[in-house]
Parts: C-alpha cells; structure tokens; sequence
C-alpha cells in the first residue's frame, strides 16, 4: 500500500500527497480533513477519496454564482457517494452555493464540515 502523508505546514494551506496524488489544499482546516479521510481509508471505512473533483453548474442562473466545486468527493464501502465541504464560516456566497446544489442538484448528497463536526472529529 502507498504511504500518505502531510507534506507542509499544520496552521495554513499547503501541498499534501495522498497515495500518488499531491493536491494544494487551501486552508489549514481542509488539511485536517484531509488527514483524517486517509486515516478512514487505511481503517477501511471509505474506498476513495479526491479533492475538488467535480464542478456543478447552475445552469439557468445569468449572474452571481454559476457553479459550485465542493472541496471533497467521498466514497464509501456500500458504494455511496458524498460530497464534503469543509467551512469555517458560511459567508454569503458559500450559502448560495450550498442552496443552490440543493436545488440544482437534489441527487446529489453534500455534507457540510463545519466546526461543530471538526470538533467532534477531534480536528480543532
């Protein structure tokens, strides 16, 4: 099996290698998170995991936020498939983002990481 690991700073962004797969993630948070989706993979919790895989388009919006790239594509035993999004905080643009998935793309599964779920995953 191919070792993972983190390859940078612990308090920013930064590259991190993942099997044979080297992703810039772009928050302190997302590298957490991303260490912890490899500790469920070698666990045998997930089958796979990618960062920023798939793009959604909204497409019958004509201004402000067209699409949407969630942060991680998660996909488990039981071939079920989610999209996670890691956020501190949800400005304005994240919760149209998120309300548009819910509209645009109701087949799609999202699950928000924000901070109370970062805790309890003992990230923080």
């Amino acid at each position: 099996m191919t070792q993972r690991q983190y390859n940078g700073p612990t308090t920013k962004k930064g590259w991190y290698t993942s099997g044979d797969r080297k992703y810039y993630l772009k928050s302190s948070w997302e590298l957490s998170y991303a260490q912890y989706l490899d500790s469920e993979l070698l666990n045998g919790k997930i089958v796979e995991w990618e960062y920023e895989p798939d793009t959604f388009w909204f497409d019958r919006i004509k201004r402000g936020v067209r699409s949407y790239t969630p942060d991680f594509k998660v996909k488990y035993l039981d071939g079920k498939v989610q999209y996670h999004e890691v956020k501190g905080y949800l400005d304005s643009k994240s919760k149209t983002k998120l309300n548009r998935m819910r509209i645009y793309h109701p087949e799609i599964e999202m699950i928000l990481i924000d901070r109370a779920v970062m805790k309890s995953l003992r990230l923080l």
